[in-house]
């Protein structure tokens, strides 16, 4: 069933409301040879950045390290956010930070030495729910939102 497309708009504001509420993304890399990992991650959106743990042995964790690009999908596919970013270690999590990111996920990575922290700076969001909204999908460019 086809529904009507969505204003700019109103597809920025249903894209804010599910990072604020949704709890988990899919999260892809790439290893140096080109080998693509995705992965299911929890993560706590702070209104500008994502900040998601994974095990410091893990693919993700290795990827990211070496490659700071970084794909993730929240939602379903029939109303998907893809996001595009660059990550870094967080060398210092602020302990309110960390509070925030357990309370959300219901995961608390600092009770193991061996769970890092990545910050994701979205350089691209992108928000559809049908093909009537392929055109204009784009709300941020360039890690600057268009609408």
């Amino acid at each position: 069933m086809t529904t009507p497309p969505r204003s700019p708009e109103q597809r920025r504001a249903d894209t804010l409301r599910r990072l604020e509420t949704d709890v988990d993304a899919w999260v892809a890399t790439a290893a140096a040879d080109g080998t693509p990992y995705l992965v299911p991650l929890s993560f706590l959106w702070d209104g500008e950045t994502l900040l998601i743990s994974t095990a410091a042995g893990n693919p993700t964790a290795r990827n990211l390290r070496a490659n700071q690009r970084v794909r993730l999908t929240v939602g379903p596919t029939r109303d998907v956010v893809l996001i595009e970013g660059t990550a870094v270690v967080v060398d210092e999590l602020a302990t309110e930070v960390g509070d925030a990111f357990a309370a959300r996920t219901g995961f608390d990575p600092r009770r193991s030495r061996d769970y890092p922290y990545f910050r994701i700076r979205p350089q691209l969001i992108q928000a559809w729910r049908e093909v009537n909204e392929i055109a204009g999908r784009d709300l941020m460019v360039g890690g600057e939102w268009r609408v």
